[in-house]
């Protein structure tokens, strides 16, 4: 459940409609809100797209860190 409270929290941080996010991230609306509810895991891909329009960690998105930031490696 962790996933769907930060995935709602990250979504109304930029202030957009369920709808407006899954566009952007070209998936269906119906599968962000089962993702937003908690009804559906996203797959790899889905996953990284996520974290990608967010700017966030996988690992944060996913609960095992409450580090927010993408870890870079230079």
């Amino acid at each position: 459940m962790e996933f769907a409270l930060r995935l709602s929290q990250l979504r109304a941080e930029k202030k957009l409609t369920q709808k407006q996010a899954a566009e952007a991230m070209e998936i269906t609306v119906r599968q962000y809100q089962r993702f937003e509810k908690g009804e559906q895991k996203p797959g790899f891909d889905n996953l990284l797209r996520i974290a990608d329009f967010y700017g966030v960690s996988v690992d944060w998105l996913m609960g095992r860190t409450q580090r927010r930031e993408v870890w870079t490696v230079n």
